[in-house]
C-alpha cells in the first residue's frame, strides 16, 4: 500500500507527494474511480523513486494502467539526458500488440461458433503458446540475422511484405544491435522461440470493430463498423527476460563506479556512453528486433490459416505494429532525448516529423488491448499530447496480484464476464487473467481522452481469445 498522497494539478492529473530527495517532479494520470487502485500497490512509490535518478527529464509519468513492476512501474514513462536503465524497460522487452484488419463484416451467423473454433484451434496448431514453449521444428531463419536486422530480414524471406516493415513502429528495427550483446544463456534460452506467443496477458484475439468513433481516421485506417479483425500481443519471450537480469546486474554492480545514486536494484542505471550502458542498448535493441520479428512470424502463421480457410479474400493487412517496453533515442521539444516506455505506447499527432509516411495527416494508431473478455480500442494521440513525450496507457492495468486473482476470482463470475466469448483453456488455467483481475479499460482510456491528450477512433469487441499460460 501507498502512503503518498496525491495533489489534484488539473482534470485526470495528479502531482505524487514531493520528497526532499526527489530531483523531478512526478505526475500521475487517472480519473479518480482508478486512484484508489493506484494506492493499493507500490507503484507510485516506485514512480518517485525513478524521479531521483539523475540526468531524468521531468516529470517522471505514470499512465492511468499504471501498477507495480520491476523497477520502473508498469505504465511508466521517463525521459532522460541519456541516462539508461534497464528496469524502465523491464522484463519483456519490447512486448508489444499488433492489429490485423480483414475484409469480413460480422454477422451473428459469420463467423459462426464452430468457425471461431476452428480458426483459433488451428492457430494454435501453429503458434505454440505457454512457459518456455519452443518451436518443434526449427523455422529456416538465421538468429543473428533476425536479431540485428529485425523486420528487413523476414521481408527478404518472404515472411514480412514492405506494406509490414512500414506499418510498424521503427519500422520494424532498432539501430544499434549487436549479437555480441547478448549473452550466451539468453541465446540458448530463445533461439528456438520465434514464432511463439508466451504467457501471461500474451494473447492472440480475434474481434469485431463495436463502434467507429471517428469516421474520417477510421477510413483512411481502412477500418469500418463489424470488421472482423486479429489482435496478436506478445513480446522477446526468453531473451528480452534473460536480457534484463543479466544487465541488472552488472548495472547495479557498477553504479559505485559511474557514482550513480540507484534507490534500487531494479531501477539500476548508467549514463549511455559507458561501455557497459553501451552494450545493455546494443542487447536491448536485439531483443526489440527479435519481439518485432516474433509477432510477425505468428502474423504469418495467421495468415496462413485465415488463406486456408477463405483463399486469398482472408488475407489479412497489418494496421500498425507498437512497442510497449522499450527505450529509444526521440526528439521532445526540438531536443534528442532518452524515452524510456514501460507498459505504455507512444501516440504521435497528426503531422509529427517523426510520424510513419501513411500516417502522418492521422497520427499512427495507438492500439490499446483490454483484458480478456473486455473491450479494446483504437486511439491516436494529439498535439496537447507532449506532456506526457507522446504516451498513452497500453492497456487497463493490473488491478490485483495474479496470487490473489487466483486465490480470489470464482470460476462462476469469470464464465459471467466472458460469456459468448470462445476461450483455449479452462478457467483453472487462466484464473489469474480474468477480466476482473484487471482496472476498466473505458475508465483507463477515458482518462486521457476526457483531457484531450488522444482522440477514440475505434472500439473493439473480442470474439474468440488463445491465451497463453
Amino acid at each position: 500500500m501507498s502512503n503518498l498522497p496525491l495533489e489534484k494539478i488539473s482534470p485526470n492529473k495528479y502531482l505524487v507527494s514531493e520528497t526532499k530527495y526527489q530531483i523531478v517532479k512526478a505526475v500521475v494520470y487517472a480519473k479518480k474511480e482508478l486512484l484508489p487502485l493506484m494506492q493499493g500497490d507500490l507503484s507510485l512509490d516506485q514512480l518517485v523513486e525513478a524521479s531521483r535518478l539523475p540526468k531524468v527529464i521531468s516529470p517522471v509519468i505514470g499512465m492511468p494502467d499504471i501498477h507495480q513492476g520491476f523497477g520502473l512501474p508498469i505504465g511508466g514513462v521517463m525521459a532522460t539526458q541519456g541516462l539508461l536503465s534497464v528496469g524502465a524497460v523491464g522484463m519483456d522487452i519490447n512486448c508489444g500488440v499488433r492489429l490485423l484488419k480483414s475484409s469480413f463484416t460480422y454477422t451473428p451467423e459469420f463467423p459462426n461458433r464452430e468457425l471461431l473454433s476452428n480458426l483459433i484451434a488451428q492457430i494454435e496448431k501453429l503458434v505454440p503458446a505457454g512457459v518456455g514453449r519452443e518451436r518443434k521444428k526449427g523455422l529456416s531463419l538465421s538468429f543473428e540475422k533476425v536479431v540485428t536486422q529485425g523486420i528487413n530480414y523476414l521481408v527478404q524471406e518472404g515472411f514480412a511484405t514492405e506494406d509490414d516493415r512500414d506499418s510498424t513502429e521503427e519500422y520494424g528495427y532498432l539501430e544499434g544491435a549487436r549479437m555480441d550483446s547478448l549473452t550466451v544463456k539468453a541465446v540458448s534460452r530463445a533461439e528456438n522461440q520465434l514464432g511463439t506467443l508466451g504467457s501471461g496477458n500474451h494473447f492472440i484475439e480475434i474481434l469485431k470493430v463495436e463502434e467507429v468513433i471517428d469516421q474520417e481516421v477510421a477510413r483512411q485506417f481502412g477500418l469500418f463498423k463489424h470488421q472482423i479483425c486479429v489482435m496478436v500481443h506478445c513480446g522477446s519471450r526468453a531473451l528480452g527476460h534473460q536480457t534484463c537480469n543479466d544487465y541488472t546486474d552488472i548495472f547495479w554492480d557498477l553504479r559505485f563506479k559511474y557514482q550513480i545514486n540507484t534507490p534500487r536494484k531494479g531501477l539500476a542505471a548508467l549514463p549511455i556512453e559507458v561501455p557497459e550502458a553501451q552494450r545493455y542498448f546494443a542487447a536491448m535493441a536485439a531483443s526489440v528486433n527479435f519481439a518485432f520479428c516474433n509477432r510477425q512470424v505468428i502474423t504469418h502463421f495467421i495468415r496462413s490459416v485465415f488463406e486456408k480457410q477463405f483463399g486469398l479474400e482472408g488475407r489479412l493487412e497489418l494496421l500498425y505494429d507498437v512497442a510497449h517496453n522499450i527505450a529509444k533515442w526521440e526528439k521532445h521539444g526540438g531536443e534528442k532525448v532518452l524515452i524510456h516506455r514501460k507498459g505504455a505506447t507512444r501516440a504521435l499527432p497528426p503531422g509529427h516529423q517523426q510520424n510513419p509516411k501513411k500516417y502522418l495527416t492521422t497520427g499512427h494508431p495507438a492500439i490499446v488491448p483490454g483484458s480478456m473478455g473486455a473491450p479494446s480500442y483504437v486511439l491516436v494521440g494529439t498535439d496537447k499530447n507532449a506532456e506526457t513525450f507522446f504516451s498513452v496507457n497500453h492497456g487497463a492495468g493490473r488491478a490485483m496480484s495474479r496470487t490473489k486473482a487466483k486465490k480470489t476470482i470464482r470460476e462462476s463470475d469469470f464464465q459471467e464476464k466472458v460469456k459468448g466469448i470462445i476461450h483455449n483453456l479452462p478457467f483453472r488455467l487462466i484464473a489469474d487473467e480474468a477480466p476482473q483481475a484487471y482496472k476498466d479499460i473505458d475508465l483507463a482510456v477515458d482518462t486521457l481522452v476526457e483531457i484531450g491528450l488522444a482522440k477514440k477512433v475505434v472500439k473493439l469487441a473480442p470474439l474468440a481469445v488463445i491465451q497463453g499460460h
